[in-house]
């Protein structure tokens, strides 16, 4: 073994793409994977396994990997015995429970008694044992969709993104089961192999840096000396914003890192108070 640091991410899928993205962002230099299996990052003690997602949580239960990028719905659902590291804020989705679009919708209790088929048996059966709910569970390993009209299933518990599979099968959403997104998981033994937890402390650092960057924008402009207090009052900076002189003694130049997604929302209450030239700066990479 070669002392590498091993994580495990989805060789093809919705998560394969963004999962390299933000360890690019991290500043790992990693090589088109084409059809390998496993990769090495050039500049960092890291080699990068391309698994099914279904296998990650195993893999790194078992040690075979370190830690691992997978969908919370398939940590939850192999009931592996591994540690969510970090929460990384993409792959969203939700495991949510359908029927026909020509039914009503019904209350919750309404499933008593009906048959529900779905790829996520063990996340279901403990939802409907909290909500009191005796359904009948048909495991389905993909297709889930067309369980209905096949007559196999009433009702299906599948994840849903953006809804449009849903449609394409006459199936309407009713009831969300569980909400996911991508995670770190790591191995409970890591912390035993000193060199590999401090390679992952760094690796830690480095994803949350990248993952503030990309939540947040820098922005500059310029304000009346006198606007300065009400600027200050509208700014949703995580700090004090950085306040320069300018060569008009009358004017200041502000700089805030703010909320990528607050700058519409504040950019016109910022025009009003007196606010010009403003400048919005993607960030690569912030440690707080």
């Amino acid at each position: 073994m070669n002392g590498n640091l091993k994580l495990a991410i989805q060789k093809s899928g919705r998560l394969t793409e963004k999962s390299l993205q933000l360890l690019r962002a991290c500043g790992l230099d990693i090589e088109n994977y084409s059809d390998r299996l496993i990769v090495s990052a050039r500049n960092y003690e890291l080699d990068l396994l391309f698994l099914r997602d279904d296998d990650i949580p195993e893999y790194v239960q078992d040690g075979v990997a370190d830690i691992g990028i997978v969908g919370e719905d398939v940590v939850i659902e192999k009931e592996a015995d591994v540690e969510i590291i970090k929460r990384l804020a993409y792959g969203r989705c939700r495991l949510m429970l359908a029927g026909p679009e020509d039914r009503n919708i019904p209350e919750l209790d309404q499933l008593n008694g009906k048959r529900v088929a779905t790829s996520y048996p063990k996340i279901l059966s403990n939802f409907f044992r909290n909500n009191k709910i005796d359904a009948k569970i048909i495991q389905i390993s993909g297709s889930v969709e067309i369980a209905p009209s096949l007559g196999i299933a009433d009702y299906i518990c599948d994840i849903v993104s953006t809804g449009n599979t849903l449609k394409l099968n006459k199936l309407k959403k009713f009831i969300t089961v569980f909400d996911s997104e991508a995670v770190l998981i790591g191995s409970k033994n890591l912390t035993s192999d000193t060199e590999k937890f401090l390679k992952l402390k760094n690796l830690i650092l480095r994803i949350e840096s990248a993952l503030n960057a990309k939540n947040s924008k820098y922005l500059m402009m310029n304000i009346p000396k006198s606007a300065l207090q009400k600027i200050r009052e509208i700014l949703p900076a995580l700090k004090s914003p950085t306040i320069l002189p300018l060569a008009d003694e009358s004017m200041l130049a502000v700089h805030a890192v703010i909320p990528s997604e607050m700058f519409w929302e504040i950019q016109e209450k910022l025009h009003l108070a007196g606010a010009s030239g403003l400048l919005l700066i993607p960030i690569e990479n912030m440690i707080l």
